[in-house]
């Protein structure tokens, strides 16, 4: 992520604006291929007068000039959450500010987080407004917020399967101007061919070339804009009068039902512009007002005035007016161009809706994933297997089914109008939420843009049986997905919050919890944030020992876009310091990318080493506490003081962690430790693992336990580090309505039958895994 606009130098803003061409407009500046053929697809097409041109290219440069540019370009980059943008950031803004949540592991000690309240309009200790409390005492309306943002989630996953098709497909198309012989099924073939090496080169290919999209981009669109400069002056020199807001009343008064109708291809103008606020965590503000203000916007103008004075001059060429406006000798190049623009728009709208898919992932609304990192040259720039093959998948079946473009074009601006009138519902509630601005403002920024957008899908929606039904199938299916998933996951949370293991249990058992205490460390993953989870007792009833250090981890998604490092560990003790029980939180970001495991669990060890320390100086509650008091343990100054760590060899590799061989074989036999050999050996994904070694550094102690604690802990890891996961399986309650039953045993419980294993996610050796099974009836 980008730091803020004040703190960037001038050449570092030019850079950022020259990079953000790969991607930030990507999408929006191929439209031009089809806007117009669109628009006089059907009926419109009968309307062959000057007005009507002029008309249309008004409708064009108005919709560009409010959407793109003052709602986009101006205000929305303003509606950051600390700097980053998108659907997710403004919910993100909700969820703090207003409690919009839904997610059940909010802490007090997240409000702490020097991101938390860190936005240009913090709206800390301030007063509630009618509308947040009418929020706070219906859950209904929270749940219809989530309801929404998982639908403008889905929206954009849902781009991320016609944006290919209508860009590639356009571009395909330009090959007839000059190849006559080619027929439509032709186009398809080639198009396929096309989508298909996009979409398998997407984690290998195209992520290579990334540093070429911004100066291919930068040629695409000085050359849309030369092109319209030459169709001005060959064609039609009185097409500037058009930029005049009376041809749009001439237009209808001209066309009348058919002009309204026509309205779903003026809105492919558009198309594309929520990708400069959701690219905003990539770059600045600054830097993409400065590349739309100065390149994308006039070129864009500049183009579709060419083409609108080139089609008042030739109205037969209308279906084909942009390649058709092209010099011949300048025909190849632009194809050229326009087939690469092409690929560029798919390529970042594909990766964009990975990003959104993680995202929702992360505030556990989606399956779990695996998540690959695609590129260096952009932060975040991620890869989801999965989702790119159902996006191919889907794509191709589109792109061959519908095979007209004007159909497949239908879908996609009725996908990407629906999209931008929910961010303008989203952001009219920060307006008045979090922006603590008067309800009048917020009902005033909803009339100017999302009426207009309300009025473009109006049209849209007329042309449901031509193409428009699918983007709908396809967002009410994510929307569906999505929600089931949260649902279930929140249902899971509340029972295991509902049955904890009682303190009075683990206390009556004392410091060996009743079982043998074995050398090593056991990491337990819980997504309960304060108490002890049911697998705990579940694993003591079933194996009867227990690692001498035991450490309860949560991992937990809090509604800011990126954590600091240092503030990311919240460590604190579970009873009496004889127990050798921890507890670890470790807090990520909607958009933090995360951790490989050996890098987690060694800043596991250190901060409860710093943990310890700091509790002997005297900070914190006092022994006997039960579980309470947490450090975020980082910010100390001392941190890292008092463990060392270095890399260990590999034939120094035990079974469930590294040391050397002394320390760990003096407890094993040697036929385990034989048999640990060879499993190692054929391990593969232990042998890919950074494995390091600790040990007690020689500083002075206030406190002589303190000091036997930390050698305790390093004796543990010495030893050997195992995770422990539930493996839950979750039914309803026989009393359950018939509703829940089909929810939870049929959708969730195939949801989580088919998707990736948590393991996968934390990235966890199968070979250091034990997972403990639980039946749970919700």
């Amino acid at each position: 992520m980008v730091g803020s606009d004040s703190s960037i130098p001038d050449k570092g803003l030019l850079l950022l604006a020259y990079k953000c061409f790969g991607t930030a407009f990507a999408d929006l500046s191929i439209s031009p291929l089809y806007v117009y053929k669109v628009t006089f697809s059907e009926n419109l097409r009968e309307h062959r007068s000057e007005d009507v041109v002029f008309g249309a290219f008004s409708l064009v440069f108005w919709t560009l000039t409010l959407i793109s540019l003052f709602k986009y370009a101006v205000f929305l980059l303003t509606a950051d959450d600390n700097g980053v943008g998108g659907i997710f950031a403004m919910y993100s803004l909700l969820c703090r500010h207003a409690k919009f949540s839904l997610l059940p592991n909010y802490q007090m000690a997240d409000e702490e987080l020097s991101t938390y309240h860190k936005s240009r309009f913090s709206c800390k200790n301030s007063p509630s407004s009618k509308v947040r409390r009418s929020f706070d005492r219906q859950k209904r309306r929270k749940t219809s917020l989530l309801l929404l943002v998982l639908l403008g989630a889905s929206t954009i996953a849902t781009l991320g399967v016609f944006t290919p098709a209508i860009s590639v497909l356009s571009s395909i198309e330009g090959l007839q101007v000059h190849v006559h012989s080619l027929h439509k099924g032709d186009l398809v073939s080639i198009a396929s061919v096309v989508i298909i090496g996009l979409f398998v080169s997407q984690h290998r290919g195209t992520s290579r070339l990334e540093f070429l999209f911004p100066p291919i981009q930068i040629l695409w669109l000085l050359s849309l804009a030369s092109l319209g400069v030459y169709n001005v002056l060959v064609w039609n020199k009185n097409i500037y009068r058009a930029i005049s807001p009376l041809y749009i009343v001439k237009f209808f008064q001209a066309t009348g039902t058919d002009g309204w109708m026509s309205l779903s291809g003026i809105l492919l103008c558009v198309a594309g512009s929520e990708a400069m606020f959701s690219e905003l965590g990539h770059f600045s503000t600054a830097s993409i007002r400065m590349a739309f203000l100065c390149v994308t916007y006039p070129c864009l103008v500049l183009q579709y005035l060419g083409q609108a004075a080139f089609i008042s001059k030739n109205f037969p060429k209308i279906g084909r007016s942009f390649y058709a406006s092209i010099p011949d000798i300048l025909f190849w190049p632009f194809f050229l161009l326009g087939t690469l623009a092409a690929i560029m728009a798919s390529q970042a709208v594909i990766s964009s809706s990975c990003s959104v898919i993680k995202q929702s992932h992360s505030l556990g609304c989606f399956p779990c994933v695996k998540v690959l990192h695609t590129t260096r040259w952009v932060q975040g720039r991620i890869y989801i297997p999965e989702v790119n093959w159902i996006l191919m998948v889907l794509c191709l079946a589109i792109t061959t089914s519908f095979r007209d473009l004007n159909h497949v074009a239908i879908a996609y601006g009725t996908a990407s109008t629906t999209v931008a009138l929910i961010t303008s519902c989203i952001v009219s509630l920060v307006i008045n939420l979090v922006w603590q601005k008067h309800l009048v403002i917020s009902v005033l920024f909803f009339l100017s843009f999302g009426v207009v957008e309300t009025v473009f899908l109006s049209s849209a929606y007329l042309k449901l049986p031509k193409g428009g039904w699918f983007p709908l199938l396809l967002m009410a299916l994510f929307t569906f997905v999505m929600y089931v998933w949260n649902y279930g996951t929140r249902k899971r949370y509340y029972h295991d919050l509902h049955n904890k293991v009682p303190m009075k249990w683990i206390l009556t058992n004392g410091p060996s919890l009743g079982v043998l205490r074995v050398p090593g460390i056991g990491l337990f993953y819980t997504e309960l944030a304060s108490g002890i989870p049911s697998t705990f007792a579940q694993f003591l009833s079933n194996l009867p020992a227990l690692y001498q250090v035991v450490v309860f981890v949560c991992v937990k998604t809090v509604p800011v876009p990126h954590v600091p490092d240092k503030e990311r560990y919240l460590v604190g003790r579970v009873g009496p310091k004889s127990y050798r029980l921890y507890r670890c939180i470790v807090r990520n970001g909607y958009k933090d990318v995360f951790r490989k495991e050996e890098e987690m669990e060694n800043d596991i060890i250190m901060s409860i080493a710093e943990f310890i320390q700091l509790e002997s100086e005297g900070f914190g509650a006092p022994d006997g506490s039960l579980d309470r008091w947490m450090a975020v343990v980082r910010t100390s100054d001392r941190f890292g003081t008092r463990l060392s760590k270095s890399l260990s060899r590999r034939h120094e590799l035990n079974l469930y962690g590294s040391g050397s061989s002394d320390s760990a074989g003096s407890s094993k036999s040697p036929a385990l430790q034989k048999l640990q050999t060879t499993y190692v050996k054929e391990s593969f994904d232990l042998l890919q693992r950074r494995i390091y070694h600790f040990e007690l550094m020689e500083t002075k102690f206030r406190d002589n336990e303190a000091r036997e604690e930390l050698t305790h802990l390093v004796e543990a890891q010495h030893a050997g580090i195992t995770y422990i996961l539930g493996h839950a399986k979750i039914k309803a309650k026989s009393s359950s309505s018939s509703l829940k039953k089909f929810l939870i045993n049929g959708v969730f419980a195939f949801l989580r039958t088919n998707s990736r294993s948590p393991l996968v996610a934390l990235n966890i050796p199968q070979v250091c895994l034990i997972e403990v099974g639980m039946n749970y009836h919700v």
